[in-house]
């Protein structure tokens, strides 16, 4: 089994469900007392929003990076940045270091493709940065998908209630019931699917719950498919 590198804290309330479902997938995949092998890095996220928020992507890469160096200095022999909205500066992590980074978005996109090969349009839920940026969209639309997302004012909904809730482990009904009617209008705009496109946004959404769509929640497919790869080769 290689070892899985985790860049984590932001928030770390999404950082430890990533951590318990590379383990139960370990478990599950090999059974007994197996667990995952894991070194993880977790940064202060009120230092990486405060650079989000003044737009200093520069900085915000560069912290990412050492992150990333430590890992790899740690003995981790691939990188997973455990939040969709940093890989906004995947390719600068990438750089630094020689181990492979596994790309959210990338495995996202595959897990549609096997599963749902005749979609063609998503809808994508997630942070501000994340559904109004190109440097997820585009990963997604270079896998053949047109992307819907939120307007205007819903965004906002959305991406408020990521930050001043969610990352703080704050879970509302009305915030919910707001989510639902966000994703209702996505699917009558013609989405296919809902892409849960923030790594917090699972613990709101249940994306087990039977619904109009499927849904795809991304920090769990991240991490399965970290398990993927860490078992190649090993069973």
């Amino acid at each position: 089994m290689k070892t899985i590198g985790l860049i984590g804290g932001m928030s770390w309330e999404s950082t430890a469900e990533y951590y318990r479902i590379l383990n139960e997938t370990v478990r599950d995949r090999l059974g007994g007392l197996h667990s995952a092998r894991i070194v993880m890095v977790s940064v202060d996220f009120a230092e990486i929003e405060a650079m989000q928020l003044e737009a200093r992507w520069d900085d915000a890469g560069e912290a990412l990076a050492a992150a990333a160096r430590q890992l790899e200095a740690a003995g981790a022999e691939c990188v997973l940045i455990c939040t969709n909205t940093m890989h906004r500066v995947a390719d600068v992590v990438q750089a630094s270091v020689s181990i492979p980074l596994l790309h959210l978005a990338d495995t996202t996109a595959a897990l549609i493709v096997r599963q749902l090969p005749a979609l063609h349009t998503v809808g994508l839920l997630g942070t501000a940065f994340t559904m109004e940026q190109a440097f997820y969209r585009e990963r997604l639309e270079d896998a053949g998908f047109t992307v819907l997302i939120p307007n205007d004012d819903d965004r906002q909904v959305i991406h408020r209630v990521i930050y001043d809730e969610l990352c703080l482990g704050v879970v509302r009904e009305e915030s919910r019931a707001a989510y639902y009617r966000v994703m209702d209008a996505l699917v009558d705009a013609g989405a296919e699917c809902i892409i849960l496109g923030c790594t917090e946004i699972e613990l709101l959404v249940d994306p087990d719950q039977s619904w109009r769509v499927p849904l795809f929640p991304t920090s769990r497919i991240h991490a399965q498919a970290a398990v993927e790869w860490a078992l190649e080769e090993s069973e």
